[in-house]
């Protein structure tokens, strides 16, 4: 008779990972990273339509490779909010649109490949809570008396995008399906 104690068997999740800062395992990895996936896709394509003007919310004559402005239209009609007038002294600038666009693009790209995911998200957020500042939805109404488009005042689609890039970047999502998963990667906080 053996001596040998054997210890139970760990649950294992078909979809989970272990993550760079511990080694538990988190159920649900690939249902993260399919969301990591598909929010940067949202990202992405933003930064290609308004690039390339494929006519989903940018028309050809406005594309960035065009000579159109990517913040223009959108922070010339800022009618609302606490930055209402900075808005307008910024839109069209030519610092403005490639700040803006190279944020679209870095967080897109980091995403969907999901590494940098902590440093996306933070951008993101920031990007996101620019954009909910813009749109201001507590404002029921323009100055010129048109409802904003916002059937929330509070939690509307920006506040949505920036809570799901925390729960990304706290969940080590670019972990599953992603280059965070490689050893450089683990190794390296800021680009997990």
């Amino acid at each position: 008779m053996s001596t040998r104690q054997f210890a139970p068997p760990e649950t294992r999740y078909p979809d989970a990972v272990e993550t760079a800062d511990s080694p538990r395992i988190i159920p649900g990895a690939g249902a993260l990273a399919l969301l990591r996936v598909l929010t940067g896709f949202v990202f992405l394509w933003a930064f290609l339509d308004k690039t390339f003007g494929w006519r989903y919310s940018t028309p050809p004559s406005k594309a960035w490779i065009h000579g159109g402005s990517p913040t223009r239209g959108f922070l010339a009609s800022v009618d609302v909010g606490p930055l209402r007038s900075q808005y307008h002294q910024i839109a069209g600038h030519t610092w403005a649109d490639w700040l803006f666009m190279l944020g679209l693009l870095g967080v897109g790209v980091a995403l969907v490949l999901g590494v940098g995911v902590r440093l996306a998200a933070l951008a993101g957020v920031l990007l996101m809570a620019g954009m909910w500042l813009a749109e201001f939805p507590p404002a029921q109404h323009t100055q010129g008396g048109a409802p904003t488009g916002s059937s929330n005042p509070i939690v509307d689609y920006h506040v949505i995008y920036a809570a799901v890039l925390v729960v990304l970047a706290a969940t080590n999502a670019g972990a599953a399906w992603g280059l965070g998963r490689l050893p450089f990667v683990r190794r390296h906080w800021w680009l997990r």
